[in-house]
């Protein structure tokens, strides 16, 4: 591997080996296994600049908002709101863990609910069980297909296009109407079509 390329993907937007099955996104939003235990990797040039693009993401640092009512309506979308959750098979920790995730905002569709415990899925299609504690009702989203979405400085394909969003890039959802949401991704605010987010409207 050419040793310009690699990387932490823990820093970037993945997670890291815990002695368990875990999953990570790369630097395109696809959801991977690590090889090895310490999470070692590597990337395309075109996947490493990318990666750099997403490293103010991590550092966004945002309140811990109240906890959803066990009475919500489901289902409903939440958002990762630590460095670190566990995903079970099973409301409890006793139960063997599935998928480690480390990408606070993250969002996940909450379907189930149970004790201080949420049945979730996240954008990939993978479900299980967390700890309520750790999410927010923070509306995120995350930028979902295969080419790069567009953030423009107004609601509307003719408007000035500023950024071109990574798919897996994730960042705090605004309002959407008319087919466009406000997106904000660190420092970098505008408007992506609502249809390349997923955890933006009804879920």
């Amino acid at each position: 591997m050419d040793p310009r390329l690699a990387f932490n993907p823990a820093a970037c937007s993945g997670v890291c080996h815990d002695g368990h099955e875990v999953k990570r996104y790369d630097a395109v939003g696809h959801a991977v296994k690590p090889l090895e235990a310490d999470c070692r990797g590597g990337l395309s040039a075109g996947m490493f600049s990318l990666c750099r693009f997403l490293l103010p993401v991590a550092l966004v640092l945002f309140p811990a908002p109240a906890l959803a009512q066990d009475d919500a309506e489901l289902p409903y979308w939440a958002s990762v709101r630590v460095s670190e959750v566990n995903m079970r098979v099973g409301p409890g920790e006793d139960y063997r863990i599935l998928w480690v995730y480390k990408r606070p905002l993250l969002p996940l569709k909450v379907l189930r609910i149970k004790e201080g415990w949420r049945f979730v899925r996240d954008p990939d299609g993978a479900q299980g069980w967390v700890l309520a504690r750790f999410l927010s009702r923070k509306a995120t989203g995350f930028v979902q297909g295969k080419e790069p979405a567009d953030m423009r400085d107004q609601a509307g394909r003719d408007a000035k296009l500023l950024w071109r969003l990574a798919p897996g890039v994730v960042g705090e959802l605004g309002e959407c109407a008319n087919d466009w949401c406000e997106f904000t991704v660190g420092p970098r605010k505008g408007f992506v079509p609502q249809d390349r987010l997923w955890g933006a409207g009804a879920p």
